[in-house]
């Protein structure tokens, strides 16, 4: 009895990094981390929606001291992300406590 392998057989279709294959549950993303807040800058913008709309590549010249590839060109892949016009629903204030930030007025 010869047992054979599945990796011969039946290979898997695809990376497991697209794994669940399933319909997204929202169509709008949603920002799942901030950048830590500069308190010597003032209020600005800190996250925009955007998602990938796919890739291409570009050719540059390359500005790296003590790099073999320093002033030449080079070509790179680059992604290339859409981002729809936003318009400012709300604004949240923060207030500093001895537990940490906490929710001041929502506008």
């Amino acid at each position: 009895l010869i047992m054979s392998h599945r990796k011969l057989k039946a290979p898997r279709h695809g990376p497991l990094g697209f794994l669940p294959r399933k319909r997204c549950a929202r169509h709008r993303g949603k920002v799942k981390s901030f950048p830590r807040d500069d308190k010597c800058k003032p209020c600005h913008l800190t996250a925009c929606m955007g998602h990938k709309a796919g890739m291409t590549h570009i050719l540059r010249e390359v500005d790296r001291g003590g790099s073999r590839s320093h002033k030449k060109e080079v070509v790179e892949a680059v992604t290339s992300i859409e981002t729809p016009p936003m318009v400012a629903v709300g604004v949240v204030g923060y207030i500093e406590t001895p537990r940490g930030m906490r929710t001041f007025k929502t506008v």
